[in-house]
């Protein structure tokens, strides 16, 4: 197991650096700069990269359950293929940064400085993702129930295969996005105002109509 003096020896001495299957859990290696470095199937819960630089770094298959990026950058930085449950990214900068395949319940990305991301294949059930820009993106395969989506910039946005269930959307715009490929379960029709001006199917029109006691034909 690396040590929290190892890895600043590390940061000092190498701008890229590849760490496979290391046992990282609960260091603190806030304020470190790990630029481009690769950190693959790591073992990062409670971690601390709090103010680190890591721009262009990858962390591919790791465990980072509860670990903390608050103010940290990670500026085309990659997360793939992981459980970053409960991890806090308050107020880190995320541009060009990609998500893919990852586990993200209950992260925290309040404050974040985020545009140009990439999402896919992610759980962010029970997130917190208030006044993110989603703004033109493809979403595949995100589930997003019960997560905490006030203020986020969903225009023209197009959803494939996305759960948005019991979200709380309050204040977002969702003008030109298409919702045809988004499971709207729980939305009611006093949720509906947020979609105005959102493309939605028959059969999502049906479901809100139903509340009133109409049937679409």
């Amino acid at each position: 197991m690396l040590t929290e003096a190892d890895m600043r020896d590390l940061s000092e001495a190498v701008e890229h650096f590849v760490l496979r299957n290391c046992d990282l859990r609960g260091l603190n290696l806030s304020q470190l700069d790990m630029p481009n470095w690769r950190f693959e199937k790591c073992n990062l819960a409670g971690t601390s990269f709090n103010g680190a630089m890591l721009e262009g770094t990858v962390f591919e298959g790791c465990r980072a359950a509860g670990a903390s990026f608050v103010s940290a950058v990670l500026t085309e930085a990659e997360i793939a293929s992981g459980d970053f449950s409960n991890t806090s990214f308050h107020g880190a900068t995320l541009a060009v940064m990609k998500i893919a395949h990852c586990k993200m319940t209950g992260a925290d990305f309040s404050e974040a400085r985020a545009s140009g991301m990439e999402f896919e294949d992610i759980l962010f059930v029970f997130a917190q993702l208030p006044k993110m820009s989603f703004h033109k993106m493809t979403l595949k395969q995100i589930d997003f129930t019960e997560a905490d989506l006030r203020s986020c910039d969903f225009r023209d946005v197009v959803f494939e295969d996305c759960l948005l269930r019991d979200a709380n959307l309050s204040d977002c715009r969702f003008e030109h996005a298409d919702l045809r490929g988004a499971d709207l379960g729980g939305v009611t029709l006093t949720d509906a105002k947020w979609f105005r001006g959102a493309v939605i199917s028959k059969h999502q029109a049906g479901d809100l109509l139903g509340q009133l006691g109409l049937m679409v034909r």
